[in-house]
């Protein structure tokens, strides 16, 4: 009796065969390509969304809704004190002064973040963040580019396709072809 061929013959059928292997990737990426861009979009736009609210949450006073805790105090939001000090000494901005950017952020940090949540306007508003982001890197957080790579990609997903079914965009489409 030859070992030798019992042994190539048990280790041959427990190994994986390649045309099973590819069968099963395929299959799965199949399912993959299955997964829905409004089901993207939506994760997208709630998680960038909230990025960008918790931030614009530290340059205001008298307003706060926390996403991550859940803390509401609903007031008249005004401008945190340390908020154009935060813009002089640390972002630095030399194109624009620090009494101006500090409130400019702070409003774009809420309105177009809630616009994306909602899914309104949400290719322009993810266009606006994009900018912010861009600016940001270049000029504020150089060294941060994987964090706002990641940022640049879901604005992008967002301008190209938009915000998917669940958005107030996909609701005024429907109605205006009507």
């Amino acid at each position: 009796m030859n070992t030798h061929a019992l042994h190539d013959d048990a280790t041959a059928s427990s190994a994986p065969q390649p045309a099973a292997l590819v069968r099963a990737l395929n299959r799965a990426i199949g399912l993959f390509k299955r997964i829905p861009d409004s089901f993207i979009a939506l994760i997208a736009r709630i998680s960038i969304a909230a990025v960008f609210w918790t931030s614009g949450q530290t340059k205001v006073q008298g307003f706060v809704v926390n996403v991550i805790t859940g803390e509401v105090h609903l007031g008249w939001p005004r401008l945190a004190d340390s908020a154009v000090a935060l813009f002089r000494e640390e972002y630095r901005l030399h194109f624009i002064p620090p009494e101006i950017a500090a409130p400019m952020a702070a409003t774009a940090e809420h309105v177009f973040p809630f616009l994306l949540l909602i899914g309104l306007a949400t290719r322009f508003s993810a266009l606006a963040l994009l900018g912010m982001t861009l600016v940001i890197e270049i000029f504020v957080y150089p060294d941060a580019y994987p964090t706002h790579g990641t940022w640049a990609a879901v604005f992008l997903f967002l301008m190209a396709h938009g915000p998917g079914k669940l958005s107030i965009d996909h609701w005024l489409a429907t109605r205006s072809e009507r």
